[in-house]
């Protein structure tokens, strides 16, 4: 029995449209950011030898300050599965039941109970030695939200937990986190990056992030970027 079969097919809810602060102003249609700094210009695609599958909370889709977007806009091979708990995406239990693919869930190892299944970002290399492609699985929620994701999803359960191990401390200006040590969720994916040896990607990624983020945090106060930051003049020189 494949994963797919053990779930039945069901239409998940329609989204709740997005109607907080901000949900009025004219927008680019393809960034999503404020027109008054349009993120375009320094949209850049790179490559990994890894792959990123987000698990994405479905109140997250509609928040223009979501940063999980930002890995896709980078690297292609990214995809985002909307989470339901009683309708699991049949795309995504298909995938992991794909022999190409080694997939890891990225989660503290905080937790006695799956401590078991834990282990260290060498098993990245290991998978890309064995010609396999190692995938991270990212919970794309709220704190509060990825731990559900985490405990409510059984076919995640037989997965190995790669816990993100860093000493960096978030520069994300657009929301609030409980600590400085908690990561959006593109700070995340360029750590794994870098820990797994996408040195290149990382780099790409974390420019691109602090450019969302700059541009972002300059529109809310109604300022246009008149002279690109450091950041976006590295996205550009990639060009």
């Amino acid at each position: 029995m494949t994963l797919t079969d053990s779930y039945p097919c069901v239409s998940p809810p329609p989204r709740r449209p997005f109607k907080a602060r901000g949900s009025f102003v004219t927008r680019c249609q393809t960034c999503r950011l404020p027109a008054l700094n349009c993120l375009c210009p320094y949209r850049i695609r790179t490559r990994s030898d890894a792959r990123f599958w987000l698990l994405t909370h479905p109140l997250e889709h509609n928040k223009p300050t979501n940063t999980g977007r930002l890995i896709g806009d980078i690297l292609d091979t990214t995809e985002v599965f909307t989470w339901y708990r009683t309708a699991p995406d049949t795309v995504l239990l298909d995938h992991l039941d794909d022999s190409r693919f080694v997939p890891f869930v990225i989660f503290p190892d905080d937790q006695p109970d799956y401590a078991e299944r834990v282990i260290s970002v060498d098993a990245v290399s290991g998978a890309k030695r064995e010609g396999r492609i190692p995938v991270f699985i990212i919970l794309d929620g709220t704190w509060r939200q990825a731990r559900r994701i985490f405990r409510k999803s059984p076919y995640l359960e037989r997965l190995p937990v790669l816990p993100l191990h860093t000493d960096r401390q978030t520069r994300y200006h657009l929301r609030k986190p409980a600590s400085a040590s908690h990561l959006c969720t593109a700070e995340v994916a360029a750590e794994l990056l870098r820990q797994s040896g996408d040195a290149t990607a990382a780099e790409v990624l974390d420019d691109y992030f602090d450019a969302f983020n700059d541009s972002y945090a300059a529109s809310r106060r109604h300022h246009k970027l008149e002279t690109p930051t450091p950041a976006m003049r590295r996205l550009l020189e990639r060009q």
